[in-house]
């Protein structure tokens, strides 16, 4: 496992390893989609991460998807947010916000005004959201105007901005999962006959006009941009993966950013493609099968060691293991994630996790 533990530059950070924390939704926010001090210590647990990449952030109200999510729109947010970032720097470590809207994968009980949730076009994912009182269909979305995508797209620079306020070393673009960006990217999702749908050069507008704004806003070497080839996950179908993710890398390559985030779907052939498109550092949540199972460590290993990634980024194992680089050396043994404490709660499946000193 040498390989995970070499150093890596990625824009203004040097990872003192290869191990990358991936984003996981653990729906813990306060009303008002405030942080806790529970958070600040679940992150800095896992500083020893090269790099942390934060729960998906909203950028706005219409943004949030889920219960009891963390949002980058208000000044609370940004100063609970700040308890976090000091946290981990405190310990050495580094960390990037996700910022994630989740377009139509929404429901009117988590808006103010009770509206509904907006994607590219008025096509319900399917899905359904879980509430207290029972988990609720996701309707048909708003149809999003010009003025509403150019509003998304201001909505993510002004949430960059505010991260970095936070203390954040970076933000992560979520463009993956069936949330609003793969909406775009998806000729399932996406049925719009302007600019902004159509064909694949249509269809990557948005996500690329996010990424210019962000890059703006910040400056390119601070911004991550994640993608999910082929993942059906929200009802979003692409019938065009190779071409698409070809063609979205190459608009999104000229502009520096610091890396280029893939969850793998088991399509090897299709990361190959992005590494070959791909000028700069590429991180890897690594499923060469499509199994279904957890990313591993070896399966990490052996990405770094065939050329296809430059950082491994691994989910479960990190949620349930906060001193992962660790256990990796010493062969193991890996506490087992409970599942039935992924989202919501307190500190039990949190922040409770043992580590191999005890």
């Amino acid at each position: 496992m040498d390989e995970l533990f070499e150093p890596l530059p990625i824009g203004k950070l040097e990872l003192p390893n290869r191990l990358v924390m991936a984003p996981m939704t653990r729906s813990r926010a306060f009303a008002g989609g405030k942080v806790s001090e529970l958070t600040a210590e679940y992150y800095r647990q896992r500083a020893g991460a090269g790099l942390i990449v934060s729960e998906a952030v909203q950028p706005s109200v219409r943004g949030q998807g889920y219960m009891w999510t963390p949002g980058l729109h208000s000044a609370e947010q940004v100063a609970a947010w700040r308890t976090v970032t000091d946290a981990v720097h405190a310990e050495g470590g580094r960390i990037y916000a996700q910022i994630m809207h989740s377009g139509r994968v929404g429901h009117p009980s988590l808006y103010p005004d009770g509206g509904l949730p907006v994607g590219p076009s008025p096509i319900a994912s399917g899905d359904r959201m879980f509430h207290p009182d029972g988990m609720l269909d996701h309707p048909v979305p708003r149809e999003m105007t010009r003025d509403d995508i150019a509003g998304a797209v201001a909505d993510f620079a002004a949430a960059a901005r505010n991260a970095i306020d936070a203390g954040f070393d970076g933000v992560e673009i979520h463009g993956a999962n069936g949330y609003l960006i793969h909406q775009f990217l998806g000729d399932g999702s996406n049925v719009r006959t302007d600019e902004y749908g159509g064909s694949i050069e249509n269809r990557i507008r948005f996500g690329t006009e996010v990424a210019r704004a962000v890059a703006d806003a910040i400056g390119p070497e601070r911004v991550g941009f994640r993608v999910s080839p082929g993942n059906r996950a929200c009802g979003v179908s692409e019938s065009d993966v190779p071409d698409l993710y070809a063609a979205l890398v190459a608009a999104l390559a000229p502009l520096g950013l610091a890396y280029l985030h893939v969850m793998e779907m088991g399509n090897r052939d299709v990361t190959r493609l992005i590494r070959d498109g791909w000028p700069g550092a590429l991180v890897l949540n690594p499923h060469p099968v499509a199994d279904g199972s957890p990313a591993s460590p070896a399966d990490g290993a052996a990405a770094l060691r065939d050329g296809v990634a430059d950082a491994v980024a691994l989910a479960q194992l990190w949620l349930a293991n906060p001193d992962l680089p660790e256990r990796i050396k010493a062969g193991g043994p890996y506490n087992e994630a409970d599942s039935a404490s992924f989202y919501g709660g307190d500190h039990r499946g949190y922040t409770d996790y043992p580590t191999l000193a005890g």
